[in-house]
């Protein structure tokens, strides 16, 4: 019997970052690689990331989340996702305040007297084998790492950084002016990258705002990422481009993210949007034997 079949889900989406909701808690099951895979078409709920709901675990948190990108990896952190997910429960339980554990780690999310949603992201991770890198280097903040001919690279020396996935940031005047459909997956799977890496492009408008552009791990290009943008804003302080609170822009819109000096700790702010209910068709999964 599929884990998915039948299953009914929540479309949603934050800044266009596309997000299944499946609510696990009362009947858990393990989802497959091949069945989220197959979650993913477009006869199904195409999404860039779904989060799975399952009965807590850890005292004083609400859910467990597991989080599958759509080529049936699993995902470390989703920001946008998150957002969804406490946005549903806050709704459900009537709290502003919830607690998830994702990937080992406690994720605090509240609801916003203006009706937004912040998810504590925790602290980012520098060292590089927490990225982690197939090389050590002391100084994250710029590595050796370029793209295109030796003498006049396509893009080169990105900070990276672990928000819960790996990251790479590529410092540029213009996000638009590259082919990320056709340089993002050969960074993301570059050999740098053990365990692949979510592949960001970053213009500095101000001390205060950036704008980024991301080819996601497992996704693809999307309109949002939030651990990028998080990762993003933790890079450019690091230069001392900008300050530790910046208005990230990305496609889909904006995200206000702080590094919160007092514990290192990443908060990040943005709406979310509320698509449609459906339930999954079995037969979507009988191919990959689990119908």
């Amino acid at each position: 019997m599929s884990a998915l079949g039948n299953r009914p889900f929540v479309k949603m989406n934050g800044l266009g970052n596309e997000i299944v909701v499946v609510d696990m808690r009362k009947s858990p099951a393990a989802i497959s690689a091949d069945e989220a895979r197959a979650a993913a078409q477009p006869n199904a709920a195409p999404y860039d990331q779904l989060m799975a709901l399952y009965p807590p675990r850890t005292a004083g948190t609400d859910a467990l989340v597991r989080i599958y990108n759509n080529d049936g990896s699993e995902a470390g952190a989703c920001g946008n996702g998150m957002r969804c997910v406490a946005s549903l429960i806050a709704k459900e339980s009537g709290k502003d305040k919830l607690a998830f554990e994702v990937a080992g780690r406690v994720l605090d999310t509240w609801k916003g007297a203006d009706g937004l949603f912040t998810v504590d992201m925790g602290a980012p991770r520098f060292a590089w084998n927490e990225i982690p890198l197939a090389e050590e280097f002391r100084d994250t903040r710029t590595i050796e790492l370029q793209i295109g001919p030796i003498d006049k690279p396509i893009l080169h020396s990105p900070s990276v950084v672990n928000m819960g996935n790996p990251h790479a940031i590529f410092w540029v005047d213009d996000v638009n002016a590259y082919d990320l459909v056709r340089i993002g997956p050969l960074l993301e799977n570059h050999p740098m990258f053990p365990e692949r890496a979510n592949i960001t492009l970053c213009a500095i408008q101000s001390k205060e705002h950036i704008l980024i552009r991301t080819w996601e791990r497992g996704a693809g290009l999307t309109k949002a990422c939030g651990s990028a943008a998080c990762a993003a804003a933790v890079a450019a302080a690091r230069l001392k481009r900008t300050g530790r609170k910046v208005r990230v822009t990305l496609p889909g819109g904006d995200l206000a993210i702080d590094w919160r000096e007092s514990d290192g700790h990443v908060l990040m702010t943005g709406p979310v949007e509320f698509e449609f209910e459906g339930t999954f068709d079995p037969a979507l999964f009988a191919k990959v034997g689990a119908a």
